[in-house]
């Protein structure tokens, strides 16, 4: 799809952004995907996000994440006590990432390894996990930009990961 650009001689050309070439535009930046996680009520929670940021801070150690108000699952996340995990999904787990994400809630953890790190979800085999906590939440249009704490992490050096890129999950390659 091809959709005209404004110039900067004329930078007025359109003064909304059109909702579906934004979304179009937007999937030429490759985003890694993370699944947010944590125990909630004795039952495991997660969503599938590719709205995450990281080196937000060093120093506290901050990342981000931007959730919809329309999410269903985000409101049980938020009262897990606190702590969330933060699995960065690798090459080869495609199919977990669909697995948690789908609407079937009964099966979303079916087969599923994780660990819990107080009330914090981790997956097993992942390139990368965060324990984090909620440091603070700013409203921003239709999503909440929630910044984490980081308390933990362990990854695995070299390890492909997947990422969201053109509306299709794809996984990163080296050019050497």
């Amino acid at each position: 799809m091809s959709v005209p650009a404004r110039t900067l001689e004329n930078p007025t050309a359109a003064s909304r952004v059109d909702s579906f070439a934004l979304r179009h535009a937007l999937a030429q930046f490759p985003q890694g995907i993370v699944a947010v996680g944590a125990e909630v009520d004795g039952a495991p929670e997660a969503i599938i996000a590719s709205t995450f940021t990281v080196g937000v801070s060093l120093d506290p150690p901050l990342v981000t994440l931007a959730v919809q108000h329309n999410s269903s699952t985000w409101p049980k996340l938020e009262r897990s006590g606190g702590e969330l995990g933060i699995s960065v999904l690798g090459r080869d787990q495609n199919g977990l990432c669909r697995q948690i994400a789908s609407k079937d809630r009964a099966n979303r953890f079916t087969g599923v390894d994780y660990q819990l790190q107080g009330s914090a979800l981790l997956l097993d085999g992942v390139p990368m996990w965060l324990r984090t906590r909620i440091y603070n939440q700013v409203r921003a249009g239709d999503h909440d930009i929630v910044v984490l704490e980081i308390l933990d992490l362990g990854f695995t050096e070299g390890a492909a990961g997947l990422v969201f890129h053109q509306h299709e999950f794809k996984t990163l390659t080296s050019l050497s």
